[in-house]
């Protein structure tokens, strides 16, 4: 009798060295949201800016996660970044995201409107200044980082096979694209800016063939809503 066919099991180090920075940044987000109903209901006393200090822990802690697993992520390549064309259109994508996202911010998830970071809560000075750039810092090169590598790296090809590694990065599955797509805006307060933003970024992940370009773009869009904000004051998109 011939033996019967056998799924290739995925490289558990590769996932983990993907997974695990977006799951501890979505534990300190839980963490912190629990923290803030306790003190709502008056369970703990709580400051409206205690929990920023949070953020450089979170980011730092994901950083530092990210850096470790280093040399898993060999579908990142700096080299890319040298296409003109294709990192033009990132760019452009980029700004077009951005411009979309606070046009859409009507749209709240159920958990009601976010408060945001408002550094005016903060102690003025060195304080308010180095706690700013620290959030500018996360949202910039630690934030897209993450998220490429879980959603573009790794959960698009693994929907199409468990052991992504052999996907080529730019492979389309209606699966994965819809997929990722929904849970990319499930995972932000505006629920239909980020759905929006995830077929964006997926749609660009087919274009280029490039994870690098997906972060590029994806940066270019959180530094642009930061100078946004920065400079209208609507820290609910922070």
């Amino acid at each position: 009798m011939p033996a019967s066919p056998t799924i290739a099991a995925p490289n558990n180090q590769a996932l983990y060295a993907r997974a695990l920075p977006f799951v501890l940044f979505m534990l300190f987000i839980g963490a912190g949201e629990a923290l803030e109903l306790l003190g709502r209901r008056g369970l703990i006393a709580l400051e409206p800016a205690t929990l920023y200090y949070l953020y450089p822990v979170k980011a730092g802690a994901v950083a530092a996660l990210l850096y470790a697993n280093r040399h898993y992520y060999r579908e990142f390549c700096w080299r890319d970044l040298g296409n003109p064309r294709q990192s033009a259109l990132s760019v452009l994508v980029a700004l077009i995201t951005c411009t979309i996202w606070v046009w859409t911010d009507w749209v709240f998830s159920v958990s009601g409107t976010p408060a945001g970071f408002n550094p005016g809560l903060l102690p003025g000075g060195a304080v308010r200044l180095l706690m700013t750039a620290v959030r500018v810092a996360g949202a910039v090169l630690v934030v897209p980082l993450m998220e490429e590598l879980f959603w573009r790296s790794f959960m698009l090809r693994y929907l199409i096979d468990p052991d992504f590694e052999k996907v080529p990065v730019g492979r389309f599955s209606w699966l994965s694209f819809a997929a990722t797509t929904l849970l990319f805006g499930l995972e932000h307060h505006f629920i239909i800016a980020g759905m929006i933003a995830g077929a964006i970024y997926n749609a660009l992940y087919y274009t280029t063939r490039s994870i690098s370009q997906c972060v590029l773009c994806h940066a270019v869009t959180n530094l642009a809503l930061a100078a946004y904000v920065l400079c209208t004051g609507r820290w609910y998109f922070w």
